[in-house]
């Protein structure tokens, strides 16, 4: 269906089955370094035919129109250009959301989840729940939209200093129907906090990728993802120290700080939150994959 370079269209008539398809588009993606051809595959097909990707399975020896292959082409050569398939699909599952994604954010990660399910298992064990929740650096929404709609929150204050981030995380919010429970403000950190004001939880998943590390990443992800939520600086620590900072004087007494951060990252998180003197029962969580993930201390 698509010449070596990518480019055109095979014109001797062949048919092209569901199957056929599947298997030559994985062999064609593997070829341009995509991780996961096969499965990329099968959702780029699934939404050039409208329909589940299971249902593809049921439907292997279907054959494809030309119209269903022209939408798939233009869809596969996207994802051969490294094109995030989440920004080609425009959408991410998170935990119980099913979220708008585009570049305009960072495609939300399965390891952030460990840093909410930590958030909502406090809350859990406390008689208010997550009371107000204060959510640094929302981007997509993904973190204070999910503790919205599974915690018991009296509201949550999501901020980023990206407008067009926050416009996503307002539709998000919207359809999966907690609109009314966030409140976005646009600003850097602690900025958009009011005098006197103070939270239960603030939680946020900051940039934390070292600046001089940018050639070791993804293509995925250097070259579609916006650079202002994954650079942390020049050691991938500044975002993440004035985070722990200004943390003591916007937290209730015994609210939770919860930070994800990066890989080897956790040991200096730790030591940075117990050096202002404020904290106490700091904690750290691994993700699915065993490594350490995310940090959560309570306010003395």
């Amino acid at each position: 269906m698509v010449s070596s370079d990518g480019t055109t269209e095979n014109g001797n008539g062949e048919s092209w089955s569901i199957k056929r398809m599947i298997f030559w588009s994985a062999d064609y993606l593997v070829g341009k370094g995509v991780e996961n051809a096969r499965l990329d595959a099968e959702w780029l097909l699934a939404e050039a035919l409208d329909m589940g990707r299971l249902e593809l399975y049921l439907q292997y020896d279907r054959l494809l129109d030309s119209v269903e292959k022209s939408t798939f082409k233009s869809l596969l050569l996207r994802r051969a250009a490294r094109e995030p398939l989440q920004y080609i699909l425009g959408k991410t599952s998170f935990r119980e959301l099913d979220l708008l994604t585009d570049k305009r954010v960072l495609i939300p990660r399965q390891e952030t989840e460990v840093l909410v399910e930590s958030v909502l298992n406090w809350g859990s064990n406390k008689k208010q729940g997550l009371g107000n929740v204060l959510d640094l650096g929302t981007g997509s929404g993904a973190i204070g939209i999910s503790l919205a709609l599974e915690g018991e929150c009296s509201r949550v204050v999501a901020t980023d200093v990206e407008n067009d981030a926050l416009a996503v995380a307002r539709i998000n919010a919207e359809r999966n129907g907690v609109g009314d429970l966030l409140e976005f403000r646009s600003g850097s950190l602690y900025s958009t906090s009011h005098s006197e004001e103070h939270f239960d939880v603030i939680v946020s998943n900051p940039p934390y990728i070292p600046d001089n590390e940018a050639c070791g990443l993804q293509p995925e992800v250097l070259e579609w993802e916006p650079v202002e939520a994954l650079f942390g600086g020049e050691t991938g620590f500044e975002i993440m120290r004035e985070i722990i900072v200004g943390a003591p004087e916007n937290l209730r007494s015994k609210g939770l700080l919860a930070l994800e951060c990066g890989l080897g990252q956790a040991g200096q998180v730790v030591s940075e939150i117990e050096a202002t003197g404020m904290f106490n029962s700091t904690m750290i969580r691994r993700d699915l994959n065993g490594r350490e993930r995310v940090v959560t201390a309570e306010r003395n």
